[in-house]
């Protein structure tokens, strides 16, 4: 069976960017399984709000991340093509604004703490 040899530059970009990034994003992770198994046990604002800052600048992060993985493997792979290209363009996009949410999300909560009185 004879391949296409564009088919054969996808599969080995796949490979490369598996290989490289799930081993970085594992190592990046590692300090987040190593936090306090019960993060949430304390009774006061500011440490329950703190705690929530923590939790949604994490997972924005980590969401932004994925969309800067994808726009970069859709860039890597679109092959000259301007439809793919304005895909993973959209996407790294896409990461700016969630790294952008991840910076301001302590921020726009110590407003809501202030707010709130505590």
């Amino acid at each position: 069976m004879h391949r296409n040899p564009n088919v054969r530059n996808i599969i080995r970009r796949t490979v490369t960017i598996a290989v490289t990034a799930v081993p970085a994003l594992l190592v990046a992770a590692t300090p987040a399984w190593a936090a306090d198994s019960i993060p949430f046990a304390v009774y006061d604002l500011p440490t329950v709000v703190g705690n929530i800052t923590a939790f949604i600048t994490s997972i924005i992060a980590v969401v932004a991340t994925l969309f800067l993985t994808i726009g970069g493997a859709q860039y890597l792979m679109a092959g000259g093509d301007p439809a793919q290209v304005e895909r993973a363009k959209g996407s790294l996009k896409s990461a700016g604004i969630g790294y952008a949410l991840a910076v301001l999300a302590p921020i726009l909560l110590t407003i809501l703490q202030q707010i709130l009185g505590g």
